[in-house]
């Protein structure tokens, strides 16, 4: 009999396969990589509970890659442990006050107060228990607001106005938001009307990376320049760098990078001669790492250079938004484009003709906008508002009651806008 051979199917070349697997999973990792990037950029405190959880185990995966790029790229440093990742951001303008800390579903600004109950209320958990109520949490910030600094600064907190009680409840939902603390029962609406209490489980770990500083602020009292309350803030923060051309080089390329990560958009006329020279010679290199680790896509135009998101959820302020003050503020935005593009970059805008402006926006717009626009004065809250959102995002600066529009603004107008140079305007 003659033997039979089994047929054996043919495949592809040798080696083919095995190189689109490993190119599929390069990929695949690359973009996990991106998606734990994005994630820390965004919440730079990740706890491992709550609407979090995905994103901290994604970052805890990667922590050794981002850790290193991090290190190399911005100088920030990133701690992971088994419940809690953070990313110590350093702000590159430590006097910048456009993106505050908000509460509500009005995204109220955080007023001083709020700031100053945030603080108290972060000394009294590192002296609690793991679990504690509202109203213990509130007697604790009564005793900080005792201090004799504090009441000559004018800070005053009790129990028995609402509004301050609100002002407190502001506080503690910026901690449950960051996962520092988590609700076990009742509620902050029945403390805020003075009816009812709620109680807490304290996460220490995430309560102990709230504090992002270069050195600790007790040990800052005797370094020379540290009397005040800037100088203390500058000392924390302050980075040594060595007196060599690349020490300077790398503190000067992590500090655009930093920026370029964290701010709207870059102007070159913001910058200092050094930084101008390094950025428009490393542009390329420099932006090209930040979308490799990040899917931002730079966007360079004659007067700076801004990294959009094409995904849209890396930023805290959004324009266009839906809604009355979002439409509002996108038709402000219209008219300032149109208003510096006829008057010239660096003309001041009066605040009260964007006021009359407002009130003809609200008499077209009031059927399709909330209720309450027609009240008097309600068009100064619109354009409080719009303008607020507008020097977050780098398109304007405000100087008491005059506005000045900035080269990113014209994105807004309709038609194309060009400087006064004849050069393409940041669009």
């Amino acid at each position: 009999m003659t033997a039979q051979r089994r047929a054996v199917p043919r495949g592809p070349r040798p080696g083919a396969s095995s190189t689109a697997v490993i190119d599929a999973l390069d990929a695949q990792r690359a973009a996990e990589r991106r998606r734990a990037m994005r994630a820390i950029l965004r919440r730079p405190l990740l706890v491992a509970h709550g609407p979090d959880a995905d994103a901290f185990r994604l970052v805890r995966r990667h922590q050794t890659w981002l850790r290193d790029w991090f290190t190399r790229e911005t100088g920030w440093s990133l701690r992971v442990d088994p419940e809690v990742a953070r990313l110590a951001k350093l702000p590159a303008d430590l006097t910048d006050g456009t993106r505050p800390a908000t509460a509500g579903s009005a995204q109220q600004p955080f007023s001083r107060r709020r700031y100053v109950l945030l603080c108290l209320a972060l000394a009294g958990l590192e002296r609690a228990d793991n679990q504690i109520t509202l109203g213990s949490l509130a007697d604790d910030v009564m005793m900080g607001c005792a201090a004799p600094e504090l009441a000559e600064a004018g800070i005053r907190f009790s129990l028995d106005s609402r509004d301050e009680r609100a002002d407190l409840v502001a506080a503690v939902r910026v901690l449950l938001g960051l996962g520092v603390l988590r609700r076990v029962a009742g509620d902050e609406t029945t403390f805020t009307a003075g009816t009812g209490d709620a109680l807490y489980d304290l996460d220490r770990r995430a309560l102990a990376g709230m504090l992002v500083t270069r050195r600790g602020p007790s040990t800052v009292s005797d370094i020379p320049g540290s009397a005040d309350v800037d100088g203390r803030l500058a000392a924390v923060v302050e980075e040594l760098t060595a007196d060599t051309d690349d020490a300077r080089t790398l503190a000067r390329r992590q500090a655009l990078t930093r920026r370029l990560l964290d701010d709207p958009v870059i102007y070159y006329a913001d910058l200092d001669e050094g930084e101008r020279a390094y950025l428009t010679s490393q542009r390329v290199a420099l932006t090209r790492r930040i979308t490799e680790a990040t899917g931002l896509v730079a966007e360079v135009r004659a007067e700076g250079i801004a990294m959009v998101d094409p995904d849209g959820d890396l930023t805290d302020t959004r324009m266009p938004e839906d809604g009355t003050d979002g439409h509002a503020t996108l038709l402000l935005a219209e008219h300032l484009a149109r208003e510096g593009a006829r008057r010239g970059l660096g003309e001041p805008i009066a605040v009260a003709d964007l006021d009359i402006h407002m009130r003809e926006l609200i008499a077209q717009h009031q059927k399709h906008w909330r209720k309450g626009v027609t009240e008097p004065d309600a068009e100064v809250e619109l354009v409080d508002r719009a303008l607020s959102r507008m020097r977050a995002l780098g398109l304007l600066r405000r100087r008491g009651d005059d506005v000045f529009a900035l080269p990113a603004l014209a994105r807004f107008a309709l038609g194309d806008l060009r400087d006064g140079g004849g050069q393409e305007a940041l669009v």
